[in-house]
């Protein structure tokens, strides 16, 4: 059993930065791959990040690329989005997940464990 706890949301202006975290609990958590995903008002929740349970590899989704990162310290059983340059369009809630597949995992079904959300609120 893992369980998530983000922090780090809030309303910040186009251009400037927020760096989120996700707080696991449980013994397993270096095995996992983690993941941020995030769900816009009135939308479907999307993907933006993934990092498999190393911390060597990465992916982004498009719309994210240079300008979000994701890493982990699995001694701080801790993940976190390094978020810059955000954009109105970055506004949503902001969801961690982990995943039992250690490599990186784009689809939500492939997550077993979901944090509760943190809303990031982006103004022009």
């Amino acid at each position: 059993q893992v369980q998530l706890v983000e922090s780090g949301g809030g309303l910040v202006q186009a251009g400037g930065s927020l760096r989120l975290s996700c707080a696991a609990s449980g013994r397993t958590f270096s095995s996992y791959s983690m993941g941020w995903f995030r769900q816009p008002p009135g939308q479907e929740r999307e993907f933006v990040a993934a990092i498999d349970w190393t911390g060597s590899s990465t992916r982004y989704t498009d719309a994210v690329k240079g300008r979000f990162t994701i890493s982990r310290d699995n001694a701080k059983n801790t993940e976190y989005l390094q978020m810059n340059s955000l954009k109105p369009e970055d506004t949503a809630v902001y969801y961690c997940a982990a995943s039992p597949f250690g490599q990186v995992q784009y689809d939500t079904r492939r997550y077993s464990y979901w944090g509760q959300g943190t809303q990031v609120t982006v103004s022009s």
